[in-house]
């Protein structure tokens, strides 16, 4: 296992990074359409064809998940998306054409230090569509790229990050997330990351927890108050689940924010979780799918470590330090 989304078959991951507008585009495409729903917890949301997910919608499956910075200029990368998935013939069948689904979520990177004057049109819709394009199984990059290259922290640099994990029983879970907090990962003004529990071979380097809390490092800190954040991710499982299910994962994934973000779910995050299963391995009984529910929280938090850990700074003039310039020759 690579440790990486893409661990779960059927699935591919593509990146879009623009440096110099300090922004991006993340696309994970489905080989075939999976079971999907998702839970928006953050007060101050961005998303495409969301209320699709709810439980009691009539669509049960997607083609397509995007992550995009942007705020709402990025909504338009999902159409980008849309573009590649028709060409190859993908889609929802509605009489005689197909229609591909594509939810996406967007996340706020507009005051990151980025040139955003990109003119009439944004440039989100055709970074949609090179994510699309880029999309591959296999190793993918981490930290400053696709979505979370213009994501920032409290603290320190945001980024891409994922994690995965298998069950006793076999079943693979992974985990996506474009880690753009309000709050911060990492506690106090230190290097340990608040996910540090669930960590696993050293994948955001092993620093465990403080020996000891003081005040200062359970204070709340915030990035700024004119601004939005939004934490975006999802939970893929080759489990065979029910939509229900699937909104039920993306719950638990949710308790991975707030194991690994302090705080999360403020009313100026948009926090969403997208949770999707490929269907390729039943999933016997209850205990399995508990054990799943149990891995999507470990996994989300390990993710969201991950993204701060592998990210870089922009640059441009005043970016945010990332942890590797503080911290990457020190420990």
């Amino acid at each position: 296992m690579l440790n990486l989304l893409t661990d779960i078959e059927g699935v591919s991951v593509g990146n879009a990074t623009d440096l110099r507008v300090g922004s991006g585009v993340t696309a994970i495409v489905f080989d075939q359409p999976a079971t999907a729903s998702g839970v928006v917890l953050g007060g101050a949301p961005g998303g495409r064809d969301t209320a699709l997910l709810d439980p009691s919608m009539t669509v049960g499956e997607v083609d397509a998940l995007v992550f995009s910075g942007g705020s709402a200029f990025g909504l338009d990368a999902a159409g980008g998306v849309q573009s590649g998935l028709r060409e190859i013939g993908r889609g929802f069948p509605v009489g005689s054409t197909r229609v591909p689904i594509v939810p996406q979520a967007i996340l706020m990177d507009l005051l990151n230090g980025g040139d955003k004057e990109w003119g009439r049109h944004s440039p989100y819709r055709d970074m949609g569509y090179d994510a699309f394009k880029a999309a591959a199984k296999g190793v993918f990059a981490l930290g400053s790229v696709g979505a979370g290259t213009g994501a920032t922290t409290a603290t320190f640099k945001g980024g891409l990050g994922s994690a995965s994990a298998e069950t006793a029983s076999g079943h693979r879970i992974a985990a996506i997330v474009a880690v753009n907090a309000l709050g911060s990962a990492t506690v106090g003004e230190g290097p340990h990351f608040w996910s540090a529990p669930f960590e696993r071979n050293g994948e955001f380097g092993n620093l465990g927890l403080p020996a000891s809390f003081t005040d200062r490092d359970i204070a709340m800190r915030l990035k700024g108050m004119n601004t939005t954040a939004t934490t975006i991710g999802a939970i893929v499982t080759d489990a065979r689940l029910t939509k229900q299910q699937a909104h039920r994962l993306a719950v638990m994934a949710h308790d991975g924010f707030a194991r690994a973000l302090l705080p999360a779910h403020l009313p100026l995050d948009g926090d969403t979780v997208f949770a999707a299963a490929t269907g390729l391995k039943p999933c016997d009984g209850l205990p399995d799918f508990l054990e799943l529910c149990h891995l999507a929280t470990s996994v989300m938090a390990r993710a969201i470590a991950r993204g701060v850990y592998e990210a870089t700074t922009l640059p441009v003039e005043g970016a945010q330090p990332a942890w590797r310039d503080r911290y990457a020759n020190r420990l």
